[in-house]
């Protein structure tokens, strides 16, 4: 048995998230959004960690680690779990970042998402795009609005990941399951490859460069559902991102063609409970005539004021989803302060 099963072991009963290994420092798990080292753990010797490392992945993997200092990778523990992991070298020497994925799809009902989430499951086609920082939760987000897809229609669905982190079994949909590095070479070689597969639903793990971003725009303005992530914070932030990957004079075009297909951006962050563990807050942006014209006149500032005046379209600004977690009690007014955008609106409480 490779040795870091002991440590995922230890990342499962303790109900992390994240396990972390880096040469010259005791492994450390994340767990409720806290990395701390593994009571009674010494530091971890930089080959020993090389050969523990090593006895997780085949040689054509280990080879493209030594070759480049960087290896994407899943692991499965049979019957026990299942984990997204990332080699790495740094200033001590080699260093492993493993996330914990979960076993199942955590369907939609139990996740505590905004009721209107779900209905993107309903959607024929468009581009959704859930956003937000690195651990937010976004793969676990769309991997329920498959399943919830999954669940009520019968489509092909089409997803695209590095790696490859949740698979669906087939219910009434049909999936077709793709990883990039085994079986294509890229994101955009994948979706490319996907609009000629008779595709109902396509997830693009991650919206990298211009090319696949072009491809998701060009997919859902040819009457498919495009499911995708990006790093951003904000549906605002969103909208620039995508057409500030366009060259100049490519930009107008790009945002008629984002205009007519965007269907909705759900962006998210993780916040700490009030009495412990995790929460997400999310603002949400779904296409009115008033979003496409916004876009398509190149007028993003006015995208936040339609979030706050959407709200009868289920739509809500992040401040505001911030507003409803404090006023439950579910987060302090410290917490609301350190992620809202307008920090005016949350100083008395967090004084």
């Amino acid at each position: 048995m490779p040795r870091l099963h002991a440590y995922f072991a230890r990342l499962v009963s303790s109900k992390g998230s994240d396990l972390h290994l880096a040469a010259g420092r005791p492994p450390s798990i994340r767990a409720h959004g806290e990395v701390a080292p593994i009571p009674g753990e010494p530091p971890l010797e930089d080959a020993t960690l090389r050969e523990m490392m090593r006895e997780l992945v085949d040689e054509a993997e280990w080879q493209t680690y030594l070759d480049t200092g960087d290896l994407d990778f899943a692991h499965e523990v049979p019957g026990r779990a299942r984990f997204r992991g990332n080699y790495l070298e740094q200033e001590a020497g080699a260093g492993a970042v493993f996330r914990l994925i979960p076993d199942n799809v955590i369907p939609f009902e139990q996740l505590g998402l905004p009721a209107v989430v779900g209905t993107l499951a309903d959607l024929d086609s468009g581009l959704v795009l859930v956003t937000g920082p690195t651990g937010s939760g976004k793969s676990t987000t769309l991997a329920s609005i498959i399943d919830l897809i999954n669940r009520k229609y019968s489509r092909h669905i089409v997803t695209i990941e590095d790696p490859l982190e949740f698979v669906h079994q087939n219910k009434k949909s049909v999936l077709s399951h793709r990883e990039v590095g085994r079986h294509t070479q890229s994101f955009a070689a994948a979706l490319r490859a996907a609009l000629r597969e008779d595709p109902d639903v396509v997830l693009v793990g991650e919206l990298r460069d211009l090319e696949t971003i072009a491809l998701a725009i060009e997919g859902a303005s040819m009457g498919i559902l495009v499911f995708g992530t990006l790093h951003t914070s904000s549906a605002a932030k969103t909208v620039d991102r995508i057409i500030s990957a366009f060259p100049a004079d490519q930009q107008g075009q790009a945002r008629v063609t984002l205009a007519d297909s965007i269907g909705a951006v759900v962006s998210q962050i993780l916040c700490k409970r009030a009495n412990g563990g995790r929460v997400a807050a999310h603002e949400i942006l779904i296409r009115t005539s008033g979003v496409a014209g916004a876009i398509r006149e190149g007028k993003t500032s006015m995208v936040h004021s339609i979030i706050g005046a959407g709200k009868a379209q289920g739509m809500q600004t992040m401040d505001d989803a911030l507003q409803a977690l404090l006023t439950a009690g579910t987060i302090d007014a410290k917490e609301a302060y350190m992620k809202a955008s307008d920090k005016q609106r949350f100083k008395q409480g967090a004084a």
